[in-house]
């Protein structure tokens, strides 16, 4: 299983992208996340997936690009581009993935911003190809190991949240889908893009390197709990004592 993050708020975006590989009883380590810059094209694209689907398809695209990239001035006609090789890679291989009993799954998040783009973009790519595009109400994309990491995102992520505060929050998102799953570990990718810079930074993070963070984060929350009111739970609580 992967986790991939993708947020986009106004003043730019920040991916996260777990390393860990499991087949059956196997794991290994391998990046999920690739960075495509030159000039004023600077994108990323995180693949959740089949690694021979997810490297087929990156290998055609690196292709495309060497050929047509001048081609490309906005960001959707490089995500529909490399949705036309995801779509290749279906044609060549979806047939005899499912006589082995595999599906083509493979979800892509493309972020960046091209010359022409008015600001940076975020897309969530569909293995047959299609995309949709992030929006202001929910602006973030997770695919693989999905389902633990949403809560906070929902609960403290906006779109006018500074991108210190976008990493902190997709760190602690991903730290929740780590302790839940045996799937998502480290190390972890982390790309952050400001708004109009052309620039992706990206720097690697091992788990030595964010221990302290997730272990204050583990100490803040049982506070809070703590803190919380407890008039609200007096119904239920009478009843119990009563039964007693």
């Amino acid at each position: 299983m992967t986790y991939c993050l993708g947020i986009k708020v106004a003043s730019g975006l920040v991916a996260i992208a777990d390393t860990r590989l499991t087949s059956g009883t196997e794991v290994s380590t391998n990046k999920k996340i690739s960075v495509h810059q030159f000039e004023h094209h600077s994108m990323f694209i995180m693949t959740s997936g089949l690694r021979s689907v997810r490297d087929k398809a990156i290998t055609y695209f690196k292709e495309v690009l060497e050929e047509q990239d001048h081609s490309f001035n906005k960001l959707y006609k490089a995500v529909n581009a490399f949705g036309a090789q995801v779509r290749r890679v279906a044609t060549e291989d979806q047939a005899a993935l499912s006589q082995a009993g595999l599906a083509f799954n493979l979800f892509s998040i493309v972020g960046g911003q091209l010359e022409d783009d008015d600001e940076h973009k975020l897309f969530l790519l569909y293995p047959e190809g299609n995309w949709v595009e992030v929006g202001q109400g929910s602006p973030f994309f997770i695919i693989g190991n999905s389902g633990y990491g949403k809560p906070l995102l929902y609960r403290s992520l906006r779109y006018d949240s500074t991108l210190q505060d976008a990493l902190k929050i997709g760190f602690l998102s991903f730290d929740s889908t780590r302790v839940s799953s045996n799937d998502v570990d480290y190390p972890i990718d982390v790309i952050m893009y400001e708004k109009d810079g052309f620039r992706m930074v990206e720097h690697r993070f091992e788990k030595d390197d964010l221990d302290f963070v997730a272990k204050q984060w583990s100490v803040l929350l049982q506070n809070s709990v703590q803190k919380l009111p407890t008039e609200w739970m007096e119904p239920i609580l009478s009843k119990s004592f009563e039964t007693s």
